[in-house]
């Protein structure tokens, strides 16, 4: 039986300012360990190569291998076919329309639409998961009127199949110990379908338009934070979304800005900050685990030190500006993204054919 039941979206068991009290599985250490070494390979792999975008390819680690506990052959088909669908628009769209507003949001919105459907169907989460942050961060740079789409997308690409490789690597040196049990399949009235898709696409796509009209190329945390809360889909998994992700940016910031004292004039010496940023991946892995895997606090404090590793932290430049401007960004976003998804929630809740319906076990 489905009814509508009123939750505070606030609740949550096991964040990280209150970790769940219970050690590491086996595989939940092995885990920890392919996200830490994935993360700090790639990005150590970009700086070497001298190639451009590094925060790509510290991120995009983190989500196949953070996101996801497995790796087969249907998770590399999602995660390929991301890579394939956000280039091909980036390249192509961007490039068409980058500079016509309207057909250029028409088409953001249409895109949106389709990956958030993904994510609500559930069989094909990660592809749209992965596609959101990538498209939102190939938007976002390819917004700088000094970017190269060519080499944003030469960029992405080359991240996309360098982290598949990695995370074939990973998974062969730190394999799983026990069998994973299969997740449980979800159910949804058509209504919540439409609730999802309708209230993430609006959101992201507010968010989209507002970054582009008010110029902020240096807020990219900000942007992603703003996509990333819209993950559970709907207002009660927004909330606590929302507050996890400042908690986890708050940390990662203050993470980063801890490094950079210790570091000092050392910033520049790659294998330090490498060391420094496996062994915070490591710390954040392990809380991203006593969360459950999901788009918590300790993810959020993993992706914030990636963007800030892996396209703040240069030779010639430190992380002390960034990481306070980040901080505050991200807080301002979260706040008024949480604003938009309450007010679509409570638009969309007023018709029967979008109303989120909680299910909830019926005593007998």
């Amino acid at each position: 039986m489905l009814k509508p039941q009123l939750k505070l979206p606030f609740i949550r068991k096991g964040s990280v300012s209150k970790p769940a009290h219970r050690g590491l599985t086996a595989n939940e250490v092995r885990q920890c360990l392919r996200v830490a070494f994935g993360a700090a390979l790639g990005f150590t792999i970009s700086k070497v190569m001298g190639w451009n975008y590094g925060t790509f390819f510290t991120v995009y680690p983190m989500l196949l291998l953070g996101l996801v506990p497995v790796l087969n052959s249907h998770i590399i088909r999602q995660f390929l076919a991301n890579a394939a669908l956000v280039t091909a628009f980036v390249f192509v769209v961007q490039g068409m329309f980058g500079d016509q507003p309207i057909p250029m949001t028409i088409a953001v919105i249409m895109i949106f639409a389709f990956m958030f459907s993904c994510m609500s169907k559930g069989a094909n989460f990660l592809f749209g998961a992965v596609g959101m942050v990538g498209l939102s961060m190939q938007l976002h740079f390819a917004s700088y009127s000094s970017a190269s789409v060519s080499d944003l997308v030469m960029s992405n690409v080359a991240a996309s199949l360098l982290t598949i490789l990695l995370a074939m690597l990973m998974h062969f040196i730190f394999p799983d110990v026990e069998a994973r049990a299969k997740p449980p399949v979800i159910t949804k009235p058509d209504s919540n379908r439409h609730h999802e898709v309708i209230l993430a696409t609006t959101v992201a796509t507010l968010s989209f338009i507002v970054f582009q009209v008010l110029d902020l190329q240096d807020s990219l945390s900000a942007q992603v934070s703003s996509v990333l809360i819209l993950f559970p889909l709907n207002w009660y998994g927004a909330g606590r979304s929302a507050l996890n992700r400042a908690i986890g940016t708050l940390i990662g910031c203050n993470i980063g800005l801890a490094w950079q004292f210790i570091l000092l004039d050392h910033s520049g010496i790659l294998w330090f900050v490498s060391i420094a940023l496996w062994i915070s991946v490591m710390l954040f892995a392990r809380y991203h685990m006593l969360e459950g895997g999901g788009s918590g606090a300790g993810f959020g404090a993993m992706t914030t030190m990636g963007i800030l590793f892996g396209q703040y932290l240069t030779p010639q430049q430190d992380l002390v500006y960034n990481a306070l401007y980040r901080f505050t960004s991200v807080t301002v976003s979260v706040v008024l993204t949480l604003m938009a998804v309450y007010g679509m929630h409570r638009l969309l809740n007023k018709f029967a054919n979008t109303r989120f319906i909680i299910p909830t076990p019926v005593n007998n």
